[in-house]
């Protein structure tokens, strides 16, 4: 039976790289923090609408999401088992924003289905994540 100390390298290069990963969207949300009304309107008029008045459920769904992933990636590098709960919790998050953003607004039809890439490209990188927290967790790679 394999402990902490005798995770294989693959395991701590892929936490290092997903928590910059989620670094760049914790960037991503104080950038998103920071939108004032006159930048918006600087945006194609036709985007505008995607950014005004976001509901704060909204705004705390994003939070979750990069939040928990930071975290959640901080706890896969120290080979902590709650890393699991809260890439959970990162995901939910996730999934929440793009429910408003493809249900409510309809992205897709405002910028076209290219919108669609990063999504689902950051929903794979959570559950990929959420993934790997378990083979930790059965390999009792975490602790």
């Amino acid at each position: 039976m394999e402990n902490n100390s005798q995770a294989p390298r693959w395991f701590s290069v892929c936490a290092v790289l997903a928590l910059v990963w989620n670094l760049l969207g914790l960037l991503a949300f104080i950038s998103h923090l920071m939108l004032t009304p006159e930048i918006i309107a600087q945006f194609p008029p036709e985007q505008q609408p995607l950014y005004q008045n976001i509901p704060v459920w909204v705004t705390a769904a994003f939070a979750l999401a990069v939040i928990g992933g930071c975290l959640g990636c901080v706890l896969l590098i120290m080979r902590n088992s709650l890393a699991k709960i809260v890439l959970i919790l990162s995901l939910l998050g996730v999934i929440v924003q793009n429910i408003y953003s493809f249900f409510i607004i309809d992205t897709i039809a405002v910028a076209g289905p290219s919108s669609a890439v990063m999504p689902i490209l950051v929903i794979i990188i959570a559950m990929a994540l959420i993934l790997m927290a378990n083979k930790g967790q059965q390999n009792h790679w975490l602790n």
